[in-house]
């Protein structure tokens, strides 16, 4: 039995998201296990429910909805664990020891290394190139709170970096 256009569609389509949805799923979910359970269940998750996909608009935007409903809904099921993730300083120190070559390991680092939701609206807007109302509709929040984010999340990423102190005011 042959499935409908937009079935096969929406898997092939699905194959070519997958490296994009595997760095949005590490911004989530903080490790690289953790983010392919993630990946595995938010691609179980789109072809079951692909007939909601009206075909207008961006895929990539409606998958990444599924990933944070679906990183919502398992976080919920997950018992609370202490953060994996160190507090700032630590961070700070870790990411000046690392070469100051722009190493795209050492980036990747830097940026699933920045604090809980950061990361995520950082790979959306300034590496995916969503606009900010696409964003905040992935991440389920408002547009202001996609700006606030992202200006710290660009700060925390330029200290980081060494090239911009942060400074709170």
């Amino acid at each position: 039995m042959r499935q409908p256009a937009t079935t096969i569609d929406l898997r092939r389509d699905l194959v070519g998201l997958l490296p994009r949805l595997r760095r949005f799923a590490i911004t989530l979910a903080g490790e690289a296990a953790l983010a392919d359970e993630l990946v595995q269940a938010v691609c179980q998750r789109a072809i079951a429910k692909g007939h909601q996909w009206s075909g207008e608009g961006r895929l990539e935007s409606w998958i990444y909805t599924l990933a944070r409903q679906q990183w919502t809904d398992d976080s919920r099921k997950r018992k609370p664990k202490a953060s994996l993730r160190g507090n700032v300083t630590d961070i700070r120190e870790a990411a000046r020891e690392r070469s100051t070559a722009a190493d795209p390991d050492a980036i990747h680092h830097m940026i699933a290394d920045m604090p809980d939701g950061l990361s995520s609206v950082f790979l959306l807007v300034d590496i995916e190139g969503h606009s900010y109302q696409q964003a905040a509709d992935i991440m389920g929040t408002p547009v202001a709170n996609v700006v606030s984010q992202l200006a710290t999340a660009r700060l925390h990423f330029a200290g980081l970096a060494g090239t911009h102190p942060i400074h709170r005011y």
